[in-house]
C-alpha cells in the first residue's frame, strides 16, 4: 500500500476510527460531535489538508480510470443544506472529470417507481476505472420512506438487508464504497437556511418543503441512526462527518477518499511498448 505524503496531516486510520461506525455497534448520532475541531483543530490546517489529498484524490484517480479493473462509489447523504454539493466540488476539485461523475437522487419518476427500488441506483453505479458520486442515494428509500410513511413499515424493514446484500454484491465484483453521512446541528441548519433565503445568489437552492422537513428533525434523526446501525457492514462502513464547519467537513471527507484510493492501490497498466519498438520521425 502506498504511504501517505506527509506527516501534517490526521493519519488516515485516526479519522477512520473517530468517524467510523462500527458495524454491530450503536452509533449513537446524538453522542457525536458535528463541528469536527477534535480532528482538526483549526480551518486553516484542514484547509491545508484538502488541498493535499485533492492533489492526490487527482493523481491515484488517473491511475485508477486507466486501470479500468475496479471503481469506488462515494455516497454522500445528509439532511437539507448538510452540503453533499459543496463537498463533491471540493474533494474532487483537481480531478478530471472523465473519471469522476456526480449522480444526485430527486423524487423517483413514474418510470422509476414502476422497479424496486434499488433499480434507478445499480443502472448508475461506477464502470470499472470510474469514481462515482452519488448526492443522496438509495438511503433515501429508508430515510425519507421512514419518516414520510411513503411504504409498508413491513416494506421499509425489509430494505435495510436488500440495500446491505446490493453494497455487497458491488463489493465483491471490484466496487470499493465510501459511505459518509454528514452530519450538521439544527442551529447550523437553521443559520443555512436563513442565508439561502436572504442570499440572492443562493435564493435559488431553498425550498419551503425544506421548513417542513425541519419540524420533523427529531425523526429524521430517529432514521438516520437506525440507517446507521443496520447498514454500517464491514464490507461498506458509515461515517459520520462532522459538516458544521465546511472546510472542516471537506477536508474530513477528503483525507477518506485519499484512504479508500490508497487501499485500492491502483497502478498504470503495462501495454507492453517499449520506446525501442518505435521510432518517430
Amino acid at each position: 500500500m502506498a504511504t501517505e505524503r506527509t506527516a501534517k496531516q490526521p493519519a488516515i486510520s485516526k479519522i477512520r476510527s473517530a468517524v467510523g461506525v462500527a458495524p454491530g455497534k450503536p452509533s449513537k448520532l446524538q453522542d457525536r460531535d458535528p463541528h469536527g475541531k477534535f480532528i482538526f483543530p483549526s480551518k486553516d490546517a484542514a484547509e491545508a489538508s484538502l488541498n493535499l489529498d485533492s492533489r492526490e484524490i487527482d493523481r491515484l484517480q488517473d491511475r485508477l480510470f486507466a486501470e479500468r479493473r475496479r471503481s469506488l462509489l462515494v455516497v454522500l447523504q445528509g439532511i437539507d443544506t448538510a452540503g453533499k454539493d459543496g463537498t463533491a466540488k471540493s474533494v474532487f476539485q483537481f480531478t478530471s472529470p472523465l473519471g469522476v461523475l456526480v449522480r444526485a437522487f430527486g423524487r423517483p419518476t413514474e418510470e422509476e417507481l414502476a422497479h424496486d427500488f434499488l433499480w434507478r441506483v445499480h443502472k448508475v453505479t461506477p464502470r470499472r476505472g470510474e469514481i462515482v458520486v452519488f448526492n443522496r442515494s438509495h438511503y433515501e428509500d429508508v430515510l425519507i420512506g421512514r419518516v414520510r410513511q411513503l411504504a409498508h413499515p413491513d416494506e421499509i424493514d425489509r430494505r435495510y438487508d436488500h440495500i446491505n446484500a446490493f453494497e455487497q454484491r458491488l463489493v465483491e465484483t471490484g466496487t470499493s464504497i465510501l459511505k459518509c453521512m454528514l452530519h450538521i446541528s439544527y442551529e447550523e441548519q437553521g443559520e443555512r437556511l436563513r442565508d439561502r433565503l436572504e442570499n440572492p445568489d443562493k435564493r435559488w437552492k431553498f425550498n419551503p418543503s425544506d421548513l417542513e422537513d425541519r419540524k420533523m428533525w427529531e425523526a429524521y434523526s430517529e432514521a438516520y441512526e437506525i440507517m446507521l446501525d443496520r447498514c454500517s457492514t464491514p464490507h461498506a462502513p458509515w461515517h459520520v462527518i462532522p459538516s458544521d464547519s465546511r472546510t472542516r467537513r471537506d477536508a474530513i471527507v477528503a483525507r477518506l477518499v485519499h484512504g479508500a484510493l490508497l487501499d485500492i492501490a491502483p497502478i498504470y497498466p503495462d501495454p507492453g511498448y517499449r520506446p525501442e519498438h518505435f521510432e518517430i520521425d
